[in-house]
Protein backbone atom coordinates (compact mmCIF):
# COMPACT_ATOMS: atom_id res chain seq x y z
CA UNK A 1 0.00 0.00 0.00
CA UNK A 2 1.54 3.37 -1.16
CA UNK A 3 1.91 5.85 1.84
CA UNK A 4 -0.24 9.00 2.03
CA UNK A 5 1.18 11.85 0.65
CA UNK A 6 2.78 14.39 3.57
CA UNK A 7 1.31 18.20 3.70
CA UNK A 8 4.27 19.31 1.76
CA UNK A 9 3.50 17.19 -1.15
CA UNK A 10 0.06 18.11 -1.10
CA UNK A 11 0.44 21.49 -1.01
CA UNK A 12 3.12 21.28 -4.31
CA UNK A 13 0.94 19.21 -6.26
CA UNK A 14 -1.90 21.83 -5.09
CA UNK A 15 0.59 24.62 -6.74
CA UNK A 16 0.96 22.09 -9.84
CA UNK A 17 -3.21 21.95 -10.55
CA UNK A 18 -3.91 25.73 -9.84
CA UNK A 19 -0.98 26.76 -12.18
CA UNK A 20 -1.66 24.53 -14.88
CA UNK A 21 -5.23 25.44 -15.12
CA UNK A 22 -4.32 29.04 -15.17
CA UNK A 23 -2.23 28.26 -17.56
CA UNK A 24 -5.40 26.28 -19.96
CA UNK A 25 -8.29 28.58 -19.15
CA UNK A 26 -8.28 32.16 -19.01
CA UNK A 27 -12.15 32.12 -18.42
CA UNK A 28 -12.99 32.01 -14.25
CA UNK A 29 -16.00 32.23 -12.17
CA UNK A 30 -15.50 32.72 -8.31
CA UNK A 31 -17.94 30.96 -6.67
CA UNK A 32 -19.28 31.08 -2.67
CA UNK A 33 -19.93 27.84 -1.30
CA UNK A 34 -21.00 28.76 1.97
CA UNK A 35 -23.37 25.22 3.14
CA UNK A 36 -23.07 23.11 -0.25
CA UNK A 37 -21.84 19.61 1.30
CA UNK A 38 -19.70 17.03 -0.27
CA UNK A 39 -23.10 15.25 -2.08
CA UNK A 40 -23.96 18.81 -3.94
CA UNK A 41 -20.32 19.71 -4.93
CA UNK A 42 -20.32 15.88 -6.60
CA UNK A 43 -22.94 16.74 -8.51
CA UNK A 44 -22.01 20.18 -9.93
CA UNK A 45 -18.90 18.62 -10.82
CA UNK A 46 -20.97 15.97 -12.76
CA UNK A 47 -23.32 18.69 -14.39
CA UNK A 48 -20.19 20.82 -15.37
CA UNK A 49 -17.88 18.05 -16.68
CA UNK A 50 -16.73 18.33 -19.99
CA UNK A 51 -14.80 22.28 -20.46
CA UNK A 52 -15.39 23.25 -16.75
CA UNK A 53 -13.41 22.43 -13.94
CA UNK A 54 -14.73 23.01 -10.32
CA UNK A 55 -11.32 23.99 -7.86
CA UNK A 56 -11.86 24.41 -3.98
CA UNK A 57 -9.02 24.95 -1.34
CA UNK A 58 -8.13 27.14 1.24
CA UNK A 59 -7.40 30.79 0.56
CA UNK A 60 -4.26 30.79 1.43
CA UNK A 61 -3.18 28.20 -0.52
CA UNK A 62 -5.09 29.40 -3.68
CA UNK A 63 -3.57 33.25 -2.79
CA UNK A 64 -0.14 31.51 -2.53
CA UNK A 65 -0.13 29.03 -5.74
CA UNK A 66 -1.63 32.41 -8.04
CA UNK A 67 1.33 34.51 -6.36
CA UNK A 68 3.79 31.68 -7.39
CA UNK A 69 2.56 31.36 -10.78
CA UNK A 70 2.78 34.93 -11.06
CA UNK A 71 5.99 35.27 -10.32
CA UNK A 72 7.09 32.43 -12.95
CA UNK A 73 4.88 33.71 -15.94
CA UNK A 74 5.46 37.24 -15.50
CA UNK A 75 1.66 37.88 -15.97
CA UNK A 76 0.24 40.22 -13.28
CA UNK A 77 -3.00 40.04 -14.21
CA UNK A 78 -3.59 36.89 -11.82
CA UNK A 79 -2.98 38.99 -9.03
CA UNK A 80 -6.84 40.46 -9.50
CA UNK A 81 -7.95 37.31 -8.51
CA UNK A 82 -6.37 37.66 -4.81
CA UNK A 83 -8.44 40.14 -3.93
CA UNK A 84 -11.79 37.89 -4.78
CA UNK A 85 -10.90 35.20 -2.30
CA UNK A 86 -12.18 36.17 0.75
CA UNK A 87 -15.03 33.74 2.36
CA UNK A 88 -15.74 30.48 2.00
CA UNK A 89 -15.17 30.32 -2.22
CA UNK A 90 -14.25 28.33 -4.80
CA UNK A 91 -12.85 28.25 -8.74
CA UNK A 92 -14.34 26.91 -11.81
CA UNK A 93 -12.25 27.18 -14.49
CA UNK A 94 -14.01 27.79 -18.05
CA UNK A 95 -13.64 27.43 -21.77
CA UNK A 96 -17.55 27.56 -22.27
CA UNK A 97 -20.24 30.26 -22.42
CA UNK A 98 -19.81 32.25 -19.28
CA UNK A 99 -23.22 32.44 -19.20
CA UNK A 100 -24.46 29.44 -19.85
CA UNK A 101 -21.89 27.68 -16.95
CA UNK A 102 -23.44 30.10 -14.76
CA UNK A 103 -26.87 29.36 -15.25
CA UNK A 104 -25.74 25.68 -15.70
CA UNK A 105 -24.19 26.52 -11.76
CA UNK A 106 -27.44 27.65 -10.43
CA UNK A 107 -29.62 24.75 -11.36
CA UNK A 108 -27.91 22.48 -8.34
CA UNK A 109 -29.48 24.81 -5.50
CA UNK A 110 -31.28 22.72 -2.77
CA UNK A 111 -33.40 22.82 -0.03
CA UNK A 112 -32.32 23.16 3.36
CA UNK A 113 -33.90 23.16 6.44
CA UNK A 114 -33.89 26.36 9.17
CA UNK A 115 -31.00 25.43 11.25
CA UNK A 116 -30.62 27.10 15.11
CA UNK A 117 -28.32 29.64 14.69
CA UNK A 118 -27.92 29.49 11.06
CA UNK A 119 -28.00 33.48 9.78
CA UNK A 120 -31.07 33.88 7.34
CA UNK A 121 -30.03 34.29 3.72
CA UNK A 122 -34.09 35.73 2.68
CA UNK A 123 -36.97 36.70 4.60
CA UNK A 124 -39.23 33.42 5.69
CA UNK A 125 -42.76 33.63 5.86
CA UNK A 126 -45.12 31.16 6.82
CA UNK A 127 -48.39 31.13 4.95
CA UNK A 128 -51.65 30.60 6.53
CA UNK A 129 -53.89 27.73 6.20
CA UNK A 130 -54.26 24.45 7.65
CA UNK A 131 -50.97 23.33 8.89
CA UNK A 132 -52.28 19.39 9.62
CA UNK A 133 -51.22 19.56 13.57
CA UNK A 134 -53.28 18.77 16.50
CA UNK A 135 -54.02 21.12 19.15
CA UNK A 136 -52.13 20.32 21.37
CA UNK A 137 -49.33 22.10 19.34
CA UNK A 138 -50.58 25.34 19.52
CA UNK A 139 -47.41 26.40 22.14
CA UNK A 140 -44.92 26.62 18.92
CA UNK A 141 -47.53 29.29 17.72
CA UNK A 142 -47.90 30.91 20.44
CA UNK A 143 -44.65 31.26 21.58
CA UNK A 144 -44.25 33.03 17.92
CA UNK A 145 -47.11 35.25 18.63
CA UNK A 146 -48.40 33.38 15.16
CA UNK A 147 -52.46 33.94 15.34
CA UNK A 148 -54.18 30.15 14.98
CA UNK A 149 -57.92 28.51 15.20
CA UNK A 150 -58.85 25.10 15.87
CA UNK A 151 -60.61 24.11 12.56
CA UNK A 152 -61.61 20.31 12.16
CA UNK A 153 -59.33 19.30 14.79
CA UNK A 154 -56.14 20.84 13.44
CA UNK A 155 -54.51 23.79 13.98
CA UNK A 156 -55.19 26.38 11.09
CA UNK A 157 -52.90 29.81 10.58
CA UNK A 158 -55.27 32.54 10.34
CA UNK A 159 -52.80 35.57 8.18
CA UNK A 160 -49.33 35.27 6.65
CA UNK A 161 -46.67 35.32 8.97
CA UNK A 162 -42.61 37.09 8.53
CA UNK A 163 -41.31 34.55 10.68
CA UNK A 164 -37.90 35.25 10.34
CA UNK A 165 -36.21 38.06 8.24
CA UNK A 166 -32.90 38.69 6.36
CA UNK A 167 -29.66 38.90 8.10
CA UNK A 168 -31.50 37.32 11.59
CA UNK A 169 -30.21 33.98 13.65
CA UNK A 170 -32.61 31.54 13.38
CA UNK A 171 -33.97 30.27 16.86
CA UNK A 172 -34.81 27.49 18.53
CA UNK A 173 -38.82 27.96 18.51
CA UNK A 174 -38.46 29.31 15.13
CA UNK A 175 -36.63 25.74 13.28
CA UNK A 176 -38.73 23.59 15.82
CA UNK A 177 -42.17 25.16 14.02
CA UNK A 178 -40.70 25.33 10.48
CA UNK A 179 -39.59 21.52 10.89
CA UNK A 180 -42.92 20.56 11.89
CA UNK A 181 -44.52 22.10 8.94
CA UNK A 182 -42.09 20.86 6.66
CA UNK A 183 -40.97 23.98 5.89
CA UNK A 184 -37.10 23.85 3.87
CA UNK A 185 -37.13 27.64 3.58
CA UNK A 186 -33.87 27.74 2.12
CA UNK A 187 -31.72 26.80 -1.07
CA UNK A 188 -27.88 26.85 -0.95
CA UNK A 189 -25.58 26.22 -3.82
CA UNK A 190 -22.37 27.70 -5.45
CA UNK A 191 -23.25 31.31 -6.14
CA UNK A 192 -21.30 33.22 -8.51
CA UNK A 193 -20.17 36.60 -6.93
CA UNK A 194 -17.44 37.44 -9.20
CA UNK A 195 -16.12 36.85 -13.21
CA UNK A 196 -12.44 37.14 -14.47
CA UNK A 197 -12.30 36.97 -18.02
CA UNK A 198 -8.76 37.37 -19.38
CA UNK A 199 -7.51 39.82 -16.45
CA UNK A 200 -10.62 41.45 -16.44
CA UNK A 201 -13.06 40.86 -13.32
CA UNK A 202 -16.38 41.87 -13.26
CA UNK A 203 -20.05 41.43 -11.16
CA UNK A 204 -22.08 38.26 -12.45
CA UNK A 205 -24.77 40.80 -13.17
CA UNK A 206 -22.93 41.63 -16.49
CA UNK A 207 -23.87 37.86 -17.84
CA UNK A 208 -27.35 39.12 -18.28
CA UNK A 209 -27.10 41.16 -20.08
CA UNK A 210 -28.52 41.21 -23.72
CA UNK A 211 -27.35 42.45 -27.43
CA UNK A 212 -30.31 45.03 -26.57
CA UNK A 213 -29.37 45.92 -23.49
CA UNK A 214 -25.14 46.63 -24.90
CA UNK A 215 -27.29 48.77 -27.71
CA UNK A 216 -29.38 50.96 -25.61
CA UNK A 217 -26.07 51.79 -23.01
CA UNK A 218 -24.02 52.46 -25.83
CA UNK A 219 -26.71 55.30 -27.36
CA UNK A 220 -26.70 56.42 -24.05
CA UNK A 221 -22.95 57.00 -24.28
CA UNK A 222 -23.03 58.47 -27.22
CA UNK A 223 -25.90 60.79 -26.68
CA UNK A 224 -23.57 62.23 -23.37
CA UNK A 225 -20.95 62.46 -25.67
CA UNK A 226 -22.35 64.40 -28.37
CA UNK A 227 -24.38 66.89 -25.78
CA UNK A 228 -20.66 67.67 -24.21
CA UNK A 229 -19.32 67.89 -27.96
CA UNK A 230 -21.75 70.60 -28.28
CA UNK A 231 -21.71 72.15 -25.05
CA UNK A 232 -18.05 73.19 -25.42
CA UNK A 233 -18.37 73.43 -29.02
CA UNK A 234 -15.40 70.78 -29.34
CA UNK A 235 -15.92 68.56 -33.06
CA UNK A 236 -16.28 64.56 -32.69
CA UNK A 237 -17.59 61.56 -34.90
CA UNK A 238 -21.40 61.95 -32.97
CA UNK A 239 -21.32 65.77 -32.88
CA UNK A 240 -20.45 66.63 -36.23
CA UNK A 241 -23.99 65.60 -38.11
CA UNK A 242 -25.37 68.15 -35.81
CA UNK A 243 -22.71 70.65 -35.70
CA UNK A 244 -23.58 71.21 -39.58
CA UNK A 245 -27.08 71.17 -38.97
CA UNK A 246 -26.71 73.98 -36.89
CA UNK A 247 -24.41 75.88 -38.78
CA UNK A 248 -26.55 75.59 -42.17
CA UNK A 249 -29.56 77.07 -39.71
CA UNK A 250 -27.53 80.05 -38.65
CA UNK A 251 -26.47 81.28 -41.85
CA UNK A 252 -30.09 80.45 -43.44
CA UNK A 253 -31.02 82.53 -40.74
CA UNK A 254 -29.05 85.45 -42.10
CA UNK A 255 -29.67 84.59 -45.74
CA UNK A 256 -33.62 85.26 -45.23
CA UNK A 257 -32.96 88.31 -43.22
CA UNK A 258 -30.80 89.82 -45.40
CA UNK A 259 -30.18 90.08 -49.54
CA UNK A 260 -27.71 87.32 -49.32
CA UNK A 261 -28.28 84.08 -50.53
CA UNK A 262 -27.02 80.57 -51.85
CA UNK A 263 -28.04 77.71 -53.61
CA UNK A 264 -28.96 75.78 -49.99
CA UNK A 265 -30.90 78.97 -49.00
CA UNK A 266 -33.09 79.77 -52.58
CA UNK A 267 -35.77 77.39 -52.22
CA UNK A 268 -36.46 77.92 -48.38
CA UNK A 269 -36.86 82.02 -49.25
CA UNK A 270 -39.02 80.36 -52.41
CA UNK A 271 -41.17 78.97 -50.10
CA UNK A 272 -41.23 82.06 -47.67
CA UNK A 273 -42.24 83.95 -50.32
CA UNK A 274 -45.46 81.46 -51.39
CA UNK A 275 -46.26 81.69 -47.77
CA UNK A 276 -46.17 85.38 -47.17
CA UNK A 277 -48.43 85.48 -50.37
CA UNK A 278 -51.50 83.70 -48.36
CA UNK A 279 -53.83 86.47 -46.07
CA UNK A 280 -53.05 86.03 -42.08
Amino acid sequence: MAPKPSKAEKKVAYDAKLCQLLEEYSQILIVAADNVGSTQLQNIRRGLRGDSIVLMGKNTMMKRSIRIHTEKTGNKAYLNLIPLLQGNVGLIFTKGDLKEVSEEVAKYKVGAPARVGLVAPIDVVVPPGNTGLDPSQTSFFQVLNIPTKINKGTVEIVTPVELINKGDKVGSSEAALLAKLGIRPFSYGLVVVSVYDNGSVFSPEVLDMTEDDLVEKFAAGVSIVTSLALAISYPTLAAAPHMFINAYKNVLAIAVATEYSFPQADKVKEYLKVWNCFPR
